[in-house]
């Protein structure tokens, strides 16, 4: 029995030993399974939060007291005969972040504006042309560059606000250095810097408020500890926003009142002039709204934005989404009561679904409910058509291919430019959210997307089918937008489907009916688009841009002896100019423009430009050319515009221009505003090219200075070789051409020309170098008087640029000087 035991015992504890080493296998296998189902089944989430419902993020407190108000002083609204609609901008820097977002809130309301540097002693710039004023409206950076000017400027930028009622906005930034409590110099108001706030509140007695809503009291601190406050006893300020000091500062000689301005408006009670203080930068969204409204006051509302908003969402790739992330029939039906909560808040509001019909029912069961659940509704949307196949079109080579796609759809819409409102396929959980969840609603409360909004009265939204089903991020962010847009502002929402805002929008913004080409390479979506047999190196990468009569088919000529050097084709009708960028041939398109140009052996040491003497005084040119030639350089030629008015009308006499035949030079300079549409006409090209410094500073607000070469026309004319020497250094062509040797002067021709062997000359046309009688005395002392004011303004210009002033230039000034 016990050798029995012995060889039974092993044999049962082999048998546990089995079962234990079982046991942790199946419980390693049902771990490994219950992290697999854990991490592959839907998490479950966290309830979304609610949109906002009321005006206020939480705060019971009332408004906080505000002063009573004062009898406004209406603003003196510029007159419009007398102010130029231009927003003067003195900058810190070209590069100052405060500064960049002045003018980006400026551009983004389609308001003209002119930037300067902050003056130093005695460089105020010219404030008038002549009777009219240049600006509407004076904008400080840094408001101590204001009140620290030296008396002179001081007081000659005070008497023009006076006279012109020109007001000013000045922005206040506190720094380490800052005093915490000063007086501001020449003004009853007490500033306290350096401060933490909290608490902040719009007051409903500001006269400027016009887009801006009075509000409950909103809780909560302001960003940043660098807050400056206004303090005074005089009539003339009355306080726009308030705001409460942190319960940790110590209030020192602060006021211990429980609301203190963080901006405050003078009514000009003090002396005459309007202002408009902001204790901070624009960094903090209010300020950003107050500042638009200021602009509106302080200029008569002749800059303002109109109070009605449109407002369009599409919902892209609807039946395209991949399983799990499509429209559940509770997520349509979230949707259709989302859209019907929004229609009591927007007028007609809509949602506007962009289909592929390829798509229907390819999800799970749930979402294929979801689906016909849409169709269901359908007329209770609007909807437009991707491709059938959701392929973009310019990936189809066959056009009939295409056609049958485009037809499968039925029909193509008309999509208006959209903005993108930070909902993406991928961001379709609110924890999730790129940056966190705060991100979301930071734009929504004050961020990019209310700003979209503010700032333009039509927001096209992109936005997609994901973002509708799981934690519905479409529905809580534009139910949350329009009721934060409701609770600050006063603008007018409404929507109308995407034709009808089409022509609300070309109505709005006639100007932009006319394309603007861009360069298709600087995005690599466009060139993915473009052709792949076209190249962006057939665009030039200089253009000559005249004026006429100034030597630009002399330099032309010159340039294209450089080796390096290739000129454009010429045109049939406008010879060895293309006239591209301010004619009927800008409609042409790009294809067009790149035909004149040949495709360099080397794109990096070939230089192709053109050369269009009426480029320098058109309007849009200067706009245009940089949209599609924004590292393009710019060569100008400045002669004397009395000379150049001179030899332009010789010129049309030459070409048999009845006006030039019929009248004298004197008559045409000198004709009214009554005399006939011909004479008119051609005074105005004799004359309008001539105002150098305005034509110029149009060029420097689409070009950077260091892109553009000022020549001076009397010395290319007497040593050519020495201004193109200064061309190919501007330029950076290499090899250097040596124009000494390259150019001799014909005494013939009067001029100079290209030097073959033998001595003999190659040289312009017969049309050059025409000789004609000298301009008459009464002539020229007109011409000095009407110029002599866009002379000194392009001396000037020139000497802030760190250009040499040309020789015409200075012997004009000291003529001017002694007359």
């Amino acid at each position: 029995m016990l050798k029995l035991w012995k060889v039974v015992r092993p044999a049962r504890q082999l048998e546990l030993h089995r079962l234990i080493l079982l046991l942790i296998a199946f419980s390693l296998g049902s771990m490994g399974f219950l992290a697999y189902y854990v991490s592959t089944s839907p998490k479950a989430k966290e309830p979304l939060p609610l949109p906002l419902g009321d005006c206020s993020s939480g705060g019971a407190a009332g408004p906080g007291p505000v002063r009573p108000p004062v009898p406004p002083r209406p603003p003196r609204p510029p007159e419009t005969a007398q102010t130029e609609p231009v927003v003067l901008v003195f900058v810190e820097s070209a590069y100052s972040q405060l500064g960049q977002e002045i003018v980006a809130i400026l551009e983004s309301s389609r308001f003209r504006y002119s930037t300067e540097l902050a003056p130093g002693r005695g460089d105020m710039p010219t404030l008038t042309d002549h009777t009219r004023g240049r600006y509407v409206l004076v904008i400080y950076e840094n408001l101590l560059k204001y009140v620290n000017l030296d008396a002179w400027s001081r007081e000659r930028l005070d008497r023009y606000c006076v006279e012109y009622g020109v007001g000013i906005i000045g922005f206040f930034r506190a720094h380490e250095h800052s005093l915490l409590s000063a007086q501001l110099k020449g003004f009853p108001l007490f500033l306290h810097s350096n401060l933490g706030l909290r608490d902040y509140q719009v007051n409903p007695s500001a006269p400027l408020l016009h887009l801006t809503r009075p509000s409950r009291l909103e809780p909560g601190p302001l960003p940043g500890d660098d807050w400056t406050i206004f303090q005074s006893n005089h009539s003339t300020y009355e306080p726009v926003l308030l705001a409460s000091l942190q319960p940790a500062e110590v209030p020192g000689p602060v006021p211990r009142r429980s609301r203190l301005p963080t901006v405050v408006q003078d009514l000009g009670l003090h002396d005459g002039i309007q202002r408009v203080f902001f204790g901070h930068g624009l960094s903090f969204w209010l300020h950003k709204l107050v500042f638009v409204d200021a602009v509106a006051y302080l200029t008569g509302k002749r800059l303002c934005l109109d109070l009605d908003r449109y407002v369009l969402v599409d919902i892209d790739d609807i039946f395209v989404g991949k399983e799990g992330t499509r429209m559940k029939v509770a997520d349509v039906e979230a949707l259709l009561t989302t859209q019907n909560k929004l229609r009591t808040l927007v007028p007609n509001f809509t949602f506007n679904l962009g289909f592929s019909g390829k798509f229907y029912h390819t999800g799970t069961e749930e979402e294929d409910a979801g689906d016909d659940m849409l169709l269901k509704h359908r007329r209770e949307f609007w909807w437009f058509p991707h491709m059938w196949s959701h392929m973009q079109p310019h990936l189809f080579h066959n056009r009939s291919v295409l056609a049958d796609q485009m037809r499968l759809n039925k029909q193509f819409a008309l999509v208006l430019p959209r903005q993108t409102c930070g909902l993406f396929t991928h961001t379709i959980f609110y924890n999730e959210y790129p940056g966190g969840s705060r991100e979301l609603d930071r734009s929504i409360r004050g961020g990019e997307l209310f700003l979209t909004v503010l700032l333009n009265p039509i927001s096209i939204f992109m936005t997609h089918l994901s973002n509708y089903g799981n934690d519905r991020l479409g529905l809580y962010t534009f139910e949350s937008l329009v009721r934060f847009l409701q609770c600050w502002t006063q603008l007018r929402l409404q929507t109308l489907p995407p034709v009808s805002l089409a022509r609300k929008y070309f109505e709005l913004f006639p100007q932009e009916r006319s394309p603007l080409w861009q360069n298709p390479c600087d995005d690599k979506r466009h060139k993915d688009i473009w052709s792949k047999e076209k190249t962006c190196d057939r665009l030039p990468k200089f253009l000559i841009v005249g004026p006429q009569k100034t030597g630009t088919t002399a330099i032309h000529f010159f340039l294209s002896l450089h080796p390096a050097v290739t000129s454009s084709f010429p045109s049939p009708s406008t010879f060895e100019e293309i006239q591209f960028f301010n004619g009927p041939n800008y409609h042409k398109g790009i294809d067009w423009y790149m035909d004149f140009f040949p495709i360099p052996s080397n794109a990096s040491t070939d230089f192709l430009f053109e050369k269009s003497a009426t480029y320098f005084d058109s309007e849009v040119v200067p706009r245009r050319g940089a949209a599609l030639l924004p590292r393009a350089k710019i060569i100008t030629v400045l002669t004397n515009p009395a000379d150049r008015a001179y030899s332009w009308y010789q010129h049309q006499r030459a070409h048999g221009d009845p006006a030039a035949l019929n009248y004298t030079f004197y008559q045409v300079i000198s004709a009214s505003s009554q005399a006939p549409p011909a004479l008119r006409s051609l005074q105005n090209r004799c004359l309008v090219p001539g105002y150098y410094s305005t034509h110029l500073q149009r060029w420097l607000t689409h070009y950077p200075s260091g892109q553009l070469l000022i020549v001076d026309g009397q010395e290319l004319r007497i040593n050519p070789a020495a201004s193109m020497e200064s061309i190919q250094k501007f330029l950076g062509i290499t090899p250097f051409l040596n124009y000494t040797r390259t150019l001799r002067f014909d005494e013939d021709k009067g001029f100079w020309c290209q030097g073959l062997e033998g001595g003999k000359t190659r040289c312009l046309g017969k049309s050059k170098g025409r000789r004609y009688p000298d301009m008459d005395t009464e002539s020229r002392l007109f011409l000095m008087d009407l110029f002599r004011n866009h002379n000194l303004e392009l001396s000037k210009l020139l000497s802030r640029l760190g250009q040499p002033m040309p020789s015409w230039l200075r012997e004009e000034l000291q003529h001017s000087s002694v007359g």
